[in-house]
């Protein structure tokens, strides 16, 4: 497509068709790599939390031995969650027949295993997946042959490191969840591009450069980033939004040392859930981290309504597709390559 021409989007029934999602989930979810939460939730022997990875329950666990580990939190017996929520124990027991395994998934003890000579509870545990850390962040894959998670990452790390922050010295501060209603890919997409910040962001775009000339895009194999220079004077980290496939956003906001993290997921074809872990140096006072997160939530609902905005246009049926700018929406046009390349 040449340079200035206008190119069509995904088809608009991609975003409300229940069939088209369970083949996402299968091909996209169930095969990319995506952040699950902090790595000092798992720090110390006995360490556990719950997350997902689109439809695919996991349990992050660290055993007795200090390995960690990223379990299919399904029960081998009759399927239903083991593990909820997070703590510190010995052991994951299911909550429906007290099936209990060790922090290394191995089943420990099933009752009256004993009555039933043809159950061999020695080859029976969770379903181990894959997980790799990149500094204080955690990345499960469902896939066993998945390559390795610095492929997704690509040069974020080195971009995150030049920008001046040193994501080992981060802390965990807090978590924001919300849900949304419009399609997965329809939250993407409004992340990938700031051609409507200057509309519909005024308080972004007082603190962030968003002017063409400024406002710089890159792509790489499984990811994107995006720069604007901070408008705060010398000193601030400057704002970098990345994101990496399939749906983990990776971004720094204009200010002290900061990194935000978090995946999505869908609920529905029209409904989509995420969140975003933040993380400060520990000598970042809390006025100053609220007031980054204050400045961030603010722009989440200026998005939430926008992202709704355009699922209910879509769904109308009375058109096949939209048009992109190809150099503006660039960062979208790539997502939306992968995205039909993941579902040949």
């Amino acid at each position: 497509m040449a340079s200035g021409t206008a190119q069509g989007t995904l088809p608009w029934s991609w975003y409300s068709d229940a069939d088209l999602l369970r083949l996402e989930q299968e091909r996209i979810f169930r095969r990319g790599w995506q952040y699950v939460g902090p790595a000092e939730h798992a720090a110390e022997p006995g360490d556990y939390f719950t997350c997902r990875i689109g439809d695919v329950p996991v349990v992050v666990t660290r055993d007795r031995l200090g390995e960690l580990h990223a379990l299919l939190n399904v029960c081998r017996h009759r399927g239903s969650i083991v593990a909820q929520g997070r703590g510190n124990r010995e052991t994951l027991q299911c909550p429906y027949h007290a099936w209990t395994y060790g922090l290394d998934g191995r089943l420990r003890a099933a009752p009256r295993a004993n009555r039933e000579p043809g159950l061999d509870t020695d080859n029976i545990a969770l379903r181990e997946l894959r997980v790799e850390s990149w500094g204080p962040l955690l990345f499960v894959n469902a896939d066993e042959n998945a390559a390795p998670l610095a492929g997704t990452l690509g040069p974020v790390p080195e971009l995150v490191a030049a920008a001046g922050i040193e994501p080992d010295s981060l802390r965990f501060r807090r978590r924001g969840e919300f849900e949304l209603s419009c399609n997965w890919k329809i939250a993407i997409e409004n992340y990938l591009e700031c051609y409507h910040c200057a509309v519909a962001h005024p308080g972004f775009s007082a603190v962030v450069d968003v002017s063409p000339d400024a406002y710089t895009l890159d792509t790489h194999e499984l990811g994107s980033s995006q720069f604007g220079p901070t408008k705060r004077g010398e000193g601030a980290v400057e704002g970098q939004f990345h994101w990496l496939w399939p749906t983990t956003k990776v971004y720094a906001l204009p200010g002290p040392q900061n990194l935000a993290v978090g995946p999505l997921a869908p609920l529905g074809p029209e409904a989509t859930t995420g969140f975003l872990d933040y993380f400060f140096p520990e000598d970042v006072g809390e006025a100053e981290v609220e007031e980054l997160l204050a400045f961030d939530d603010q722009v989440g609902l200026e998005d939430r309504a926008l992202v709704e905005s355009v699922q209910a246009g879509v769904r109308s049926g009375l058109l096949e597709e939209g048009r992109l700018m190809p150099e503006s929406e660039r960062l979208l046009s790539h997502f939306q390559q992968l995205v039909r390349e993941a579902l040949a």
